[in-house]
């Protein structure tokens, strides 16, 4: 049970944001939201509710009927039954559900909230659709390596598609923090270490749930997460402390957020952690000042899973009442999961500790975004069992779920073009824990898809080669344990092979929520197993599972052939496939940087020079570098390599480029190879010298191009000064007139094409 008293810090506290809130900058926040309609019936509505029917429409639960992985993640035991729910749901305690059970189960609390509750309020249902619903796509880092803002968009509208059709109105994505250690568990929910990756990824995602029309019974309303810098956690360890300074979280982690919000997000879900002493669930200046008066969002905050409820761990606050106080003021709207507002609201608002009239305010943002989702309209709009059926994994889905995995490929490394393989003629040996099951396909965080619907390696491979009896699977390892005889089945399945597919990495429960690894390496077992087949002088292609970058050494990195496959979803031994025997050239490209050794993280290619970088070659004393490690990448951002033969040549870059003018930058691609591929161009500036210094690179922008055999095109860029902004010494937007270095180049660390130009006034 929590202590009830509160603190006299918390009692001051919480008078000053009230003040603050009363006073007229921030009072006029309230008073200036509003471009977007709000339906004239909401205001009549809140007006008939209690404090407690208010307090319940800001409180969302996890749903008592769940089923699955739902169930592993919201146990029952952790609340109340399902019928214990509904009683809820009549007394108007609850907005709504997540993480429920499907249409059967939405229908049912639906008709008790529309035939039981004193004010027919709908429900909303919401859940984490993280990357698919029923059909699963790449992990959204794995598909953030297509560098294809329209395969984003077109995947984020097919788990719309699906997961609306089985009763979902909100979905918890997309994830749009930046991570730039891949120690943190959490770097596969999203679009890895760049910030303009992220925006462009971001928009995308939010324009696929959303749709054209968020009263279509195939939209989902999107949910920008997590407000703001989570994958800034120290040492990359999920839910820790964050300590950055104003103008890092401006100019790295919150543009994602802001671009989101342009695009449309209607809701925002706060941080698990705090940032330089205050927890984002208790940040008034995130979630007014920049969020609302600032950025003039429109939409409604949710904490995260029991997020109010961690500010007593972090000693912020007292107890639960004082962190329902703290977490409301502080401008979150909706509390999950706790309970908080919904047990201590009431009491907060009839001692004068919280204004009634900002209590109404967040309802208000509720009620309108239901209305925008069609529900006081319609409110079983999205609740059709017919419907859930037919559009659960259709055949135009599970080619999406193709498509978007071997998109998604990488290829580190192709030695003596050992890939493509060939069909026949070859007998192939997949070895490894990830060979063949029904198990580690799909990645973490899914909800409602099953593995066993899913396409594993063996199958895929199989399904390629014109001779199945050509194909031996041997496990040879655990993920994390060795099997008995494992080692000795699988350097014999070898011997016996011409070629090895060597398939290792990380499984599901490595990546994820509270899955921070201090040692991102491959697991000693399987090295043991890389080592024994390597000897074995069998050519070896590596196909790694992986939900973060990953330091290789050893065996693994000295194999011919590297594929980076993540965990590709529903068709992920199909799409493996079609890379490995030539169906598609590998077109991913990574979007963190692999590291040379676990030691270097955090990593990442747009750092800063310090004053003492090393000159390019042997490494120096008294230069910045570990011992005996370049202070680069083993993989580097925006790498990987495809079918075919590419050279980059013909930069055209003006000397200069006036204050508000524009330039065109270009250079001349040519595949000279006999494969039809796609190329990543990127484009990546240096300002050389400024009153902030400024990293060794940053991506300015990048185009897919595609190319056939011995084809040529020139890819051309428009820059602007705008491009050029950073963060200044005011924490505003600036840059200054200067020179600037240009690449365009296949990755962040590689040359490519360079030259100078010239910023004038």
């Amino acid at each position: 049970m929590f202590d009830t008293r509160i603190s006299r810090r918390a009692a001051l506290m919480g008078a000053g944001a009230v003040a603050a809130w009363a006073a007229s900058p921030a009072r006029a926040m309230l008073q200036a939201a509003g471009s977007l309609p709000v339906p004239a019936f909401i205001d009549s509505l809140i007006a008939k509710m209690t404090v407690e029917e208010k307090a319940g429409q800001l409180t969302i639960l996890p749903a008592a009927w769940g089923g699955g992985v739902a169930t592993a993640l919201n146990p029952p035991t952790n609340g109340p039954s399902f019928e214990q729910q509904l009683e809820e749901v009549a007394k108007m305690r609850l907005t709504g559900v997540f993480n429920g059970n499907g249409v059967e189960m939405a229908r049912r609390m639906q008709t008790v909230a529309m035939t039981r509750s004193r004010l027919k309020v709908p429900l909303l249902f919401a859940a984490d659709v993280i990357h698919g619903h029923r059909t699963i796509f790449p992990v959204p880092v794995g598909e953030a390596a297509a560098f294809d803002p329209d395969l984003a968009e077109r995947t984020a509208r097919m788990a719309s598609y699906e997961g609306a059709a089985a009763g979902i109105d909100w979905t918890f994505a997309p994830m749009v923090d930046i991570a730039r250690d891949q120690r943190w568990g959490r770097t596969m929910e999203g679009a890895g270490e760049d910030t303009l990756l992220g925006e462009v990824i971001a928009a995308a995602r939010v324009r696929g749930f959303q749709g054209k029309d968020l009263k279509a019974n195939d939209a989902m309303l999107a949910c920008a997460k997590h407000f703001a810098a989570y994958g800034a956690a120290e040492a990359g360890l999920d839910y820790s402390t964050v300590d950055v300074s104003e103008r890092t979280l401006r100019e790295v982690y919150l543009p994602p957020f802001k671009t989101a919000f342009d695009e449309g997000a209607l809701s925002a879900m706060a941080s698990f952690n705090e940032i330089s002493g205050v927890p984002s669930t208790g940040s008034e200046w995130l979630m007014r000042r920049i969020l609302r008066d600032e950025w003039r969002f429109e939409g409604f905050v949710v904490s995260d899973y029991t997020g109010d409820m961690e500010m007593i761990d972090h000693g912020f606050a007292a107890d639960a009442r004082e962190a329902a106080k703290l977490a409301f003021l502080a401008g979150v709207d909706m509390s999950m999961t706790s309970g908080f507002y919904r047990d201590h609201l009431p009491d907060l608002v009839a001692k004068g500790e919280v204004p009634i009239a900002l209590v109404d305010e967040s309802v208000r943002k509720v009620l309108a975004m239901k209305a925008r989702l069609g529900l006081f309209e319609d409110p079983f709009r999205r609740i059709d069992a017919k419907r859930e059926k037919a559009r659960s994994r259709t055949k135009e889905a599970i080619a999406l779920s193709r498509e978007s995995g071997r998109k998604s490929i990488v290829m580190l490394k192709n030695d003596g073009d050992l890939l493509p393989l060939p069909k026949s003629g070859k007998k192939i040996a997949i070895i490894g824990p990830f060979a063949e099951g029904k198990h580690d396909i799909n990645g973490p965080w899914v909800v409602y898809g099953d593995n066993a619907l899913a396409i594993d390696l063996a199958t895929g491979v199989r399904g390629a080669v014109a001779d199945k009896g050509s194909v031996s699977v041997t496990l040879g390892s655990g993920v994390e344990a060795p099997l008995a005889g494992g080692i000795e089945a699988a350097v014999a399945a070898a011997r016996a092979a011409d070629v090895v597919i060597l398939a290792i990495g990380e499984s599901e429960n490595m990546s994820g929520e509270a899955q921070s690894r201090a040692e991102i390496v491959i697991p000693a077992p399987q090295m043991e197993l890389a080592e024994a087949v390597a000897r074995t002088g069998k050519p070896v292609v590596v196909v790694l599972k992986n939900g973060r970058a990953l330091a290789l050494d050893g065996a693994v990195l000295a194999a011919p052939a590297i594929l980076v496959t993540w965990f590709l979803g529903s068709e992920g031994g199909n799409a493996t496939a079609d890379v490995l025997f030539g169906d598609y050239s590998p077109a991913g490209r990574l979007p963190c940087s692999f590291p040379r050794s676990p030691g270097q993280q955090p990593y990442y290619y747009n750092h800063k020079p310090t004053g003492r970088p090393n000159p390019e070659g042997a490494l120096q004393p008294y230069k910045a570098h570990y011992r005996g490690i370049p202070n680069s990448a083993l993989f580097p951002f925006g790498h990987g390599l495809t079918y075919g033969k590419i050279g980059y040549a013909d930069l055209s870059v003006p000397a200069t480029l006036p204050w508000d003018g524009e330039i065109a930058v270009s250079a001349r691609i040519t595949n000279s190879g006999s494969r039809a591929i796609e190329e990543v161009v990127q484009l990546y500036i240096r300002d050389r010298v400024a009153s902030v210094t400024r990293p060794v690179r940053e991506l300015k922008a990048f185009r897919k191009l595609a190319l056939a055999p011995g084809a040529s095109e020139t890819v051309t860029f428009k820059l602007r000064r705008e491009q050029l902004l950073f963060i200044g010494r005011e924490n505003k937007p600036t840059v200054e007139p200067g020179l600037f270095d240009l690449w365009i180049a296949p990755s962040a660390e590689a040359e490519g094409v360079k030259a100078q130009f010239t910023l004038v006034a």
